[in-house]
């Protein structure tokens, strides 16, 4: 064969030079790639300050390391917000609106709203990750919520002498700012394997998250295992859909799918034109992708991880993870069905309707039955999904700005909710049980009524935001012809009051127990969150329309 190619005869020989000369002349055209820095800037800068993290707990005395790993933290999220407010300010959400990282993210209006409620919601969760006054001090050492040895047998001599040593678990925040970086991405992907790659980014350190908690390390542990296994199921279901759909397209770029979707592109690529005639691979592929996400956002019947991660992780974790998640997955659901499948929209409402109808009525229904309050806030959680999802329906600007508006207002109340969990405690640590809540209004007044006010606005009582959030979605689904879904939506809401209600109930109407547990004082990172979140709740439910006119001017996605 040496000889051959030596001699330059015959053809393999003509066709190896050719392939070498094509080569060389793609070596000479080849350049660098054209990377929007500043317009990446809030996601660098969390990404960078994730990496400084780990640089921190690797060569820092341990002595330092929370305080600098905090210091870190809070100053890279606000320099991000920063970032986003002067991106915004730019114009660059609405008429500067472009795709950046050589076609990899659209940086636009949606985006950037998302990015912001994500780093705010990430700075509120730095707070409850920082707390150090609800656990009893450990060697003369004040703890935090975390796991003092994670690597540690539950139990065994390595646990107990990291405990008596009062060590803690600083890694958390560089784990918080990855899977922050990995949220910014994950609504801002422009194609499918940015898409896979952001989902993993940020679903790996909340894999280590849910594991950590110091107290019930068991129950921890079994809920991280639980949303490992379901969310590896997640992302292979993504990563098939995404294979799918580039055999059927070509391409894993959004806008460029969308063309061959609408037959733009198909009379232009003889090799187009044929594999676009299999609908089957548009189909299944697409459904696939949506269900990645749909499992992301909590939704029935991909929900089952919810109740037990909600109930295991750490309620810090449960708390950010509850807000922060399914304003990430929400943001890539709207953009993949508003970008991507757009010509598919006959194919996909029908069944987002049935999608949406099992999970209002079923995380409703469910909750019912629950008797510890993290279980009973991760199905009302499940059902808060669905609310959502009659937005998505809409296929109206309407509709893309009330789910804004809606995952904006619910993460605070979200995070406030989970933060008043971390404070009521008795011996064995968080009092979960709903017994143990009995007569809490008569233990601690402040406390139970701050407790109220988020209950209400998850019942969508009017003057909270919960009913601004409700009543804009509704709107939206009713303009957008699901005038039947709003009506399923309206019945789920109000089975859903019951059970507000009777936590409300239970709290002040309620002889409280001898031996019931007490409320502890927070430090002021905690007392903050809290505060923030009832804020939110009462601005956006009195005077909603200024963020409810800038949701509305963020809702248009650049193509």
């Amino acid at each position: 064969m040496t000889d051959v190619a030596s001699a330059g005869g015959g053809p393999g020989a003509s066709g190896i030079h050719s392939l070498w000369t094509v080569a060389a002349d793609a070596g000479d055209k080849l350049q660098a790639p054209s990377i929007e820095y500043g317009k990446l800037s809030p996601v660098l800068i969390v990404l960078g300050a994730a990496a400084l993290g780990v640089l921190i707990d690797a060569f820092a005395p341990r002595k330092v390391r929370y305080s600098a790993q905090l210091f870190v933290t809070l100053a890279g999220l606000a320099a991000a917000f920063a970032a986003v407010i002067g991106l915004a300010a730019s114009g660059v959400g609405t008429t500067k609106a472009q795709i950046a990282g050589m076609g990899a993210l659209a940086i636009d209006g949606p985006t950037l709203f998302l990015q912001g409620t994500l780093l705010l919601v990430g700075i509120v969760g730095a707070f409850t990750f920082a707390e150090r006054r609800l656990e009893p001090a450990a060697n003369g050492s004040r703890v935090d919520s975390f796991a003092a040895q994670p690597a540690a047998v539950p139990g065994g001599e390595g646990e107990q002498q990291a405990v008596k040593a009062g060590w803690t678990t600083t890694e958390v925040f560089p784990l918080l700012m990855f899977a922050v970086g990995g949220m910014l991405l994950f609504p801002a992907a422009n194609d499918l394997l940015t898409l896979f790659i952001a989902l993993e980014v940020f679903s790996l350190p909340l894999y280590l998250l849910c594991a950590l908690a110091r107290r019930r390390r068991l129950l921890s542990q079994e809920a991280a295992v639980k949303y490992f296994l379901l969310g590896a199921f997640s992302s292979a279901f993504l990563l098939f859909g995404t294979a799918l759909l580039y055999g059927y397209a070509g391409t894993v770029n959004y806008s460029a799918i969308a063309r061959v979707v609408s037959g733009a592109d198909a009379t232009s690529d003889p090799v187009l034109a044929d594999t676009t005639g299999n609908d089957a691979l548009l189909l299944i592929g697409g459904a696939l992708v949506v269900m990645g996400l749909l499992f992301k956002v909590g939704a029935v019947p991909f929900h089952m991880w919810t109740p037990d991660v909600y109930q295991g992780a750490p309620t810090p974790v449960t708390g950010f993870m509850a807000a922060a998640t399914k304003v990430a997955a929400f943001g890539a659901l709207l953009r993949l069905l508003y970008v991507v499948l757009p010509g598919l929209r006959w194919d996909w409402r029908p069944v987002m309707w049935g999608v949406a109808i099992l999970t209002m009525l079923g995380g409703a229904v469910v909750a019912i039955t629950q008797t510890d309050i993290k279980r009973l806030l991760a199905y009302s959680s499940i059902a808060h999904a669905g609310f959502l999802l009659a937005g998505v329906i809409a296929t109206s600007e309407d509709g893309i700005s009330s789910v804004l508006f809606y995952l904006g207002a619910y993460s605070f109340v979200t995070l406030g909710a989970f933060a008043v969990v971390t404070l009521v405690r008795d011996a064995g640590g968080e009092a979960t049980h709903l017994s143990k809540w009995a007569g809490l209004g008569r233990r601690s007044p402040l406390l139970a009524a701050v407790f109220a006010v988020f209950l209400l606005a998850f019942a969508g009582i009017p003057l909270t935001s919960g009913f601004a959030g409700k009543f804009a979605v509704f709107k939206a689904a009713a303009e957008g012809g699901a005038g039947a879904l709003v009506v399923v939506g309206v019945i789920a809401s109000a089975i859903a009051a019951f059970f507000y209600l009777r936590v409300t109930v239970l709290m002040f109407f309620s002889e409280p127990q001898a031996d019931g547990p007490s409320v502890a004082v927070p430090s002021v990172m905690t007392t903050s969150a809290i505060a923030l979140g009832v804020v939110v709740t009462v601005v956006l439910g009195v005077a909603p329309q200024y963020f409810l006119d800038l949701a509305g001017q963020a809702g248009v996605f650049v193509r």
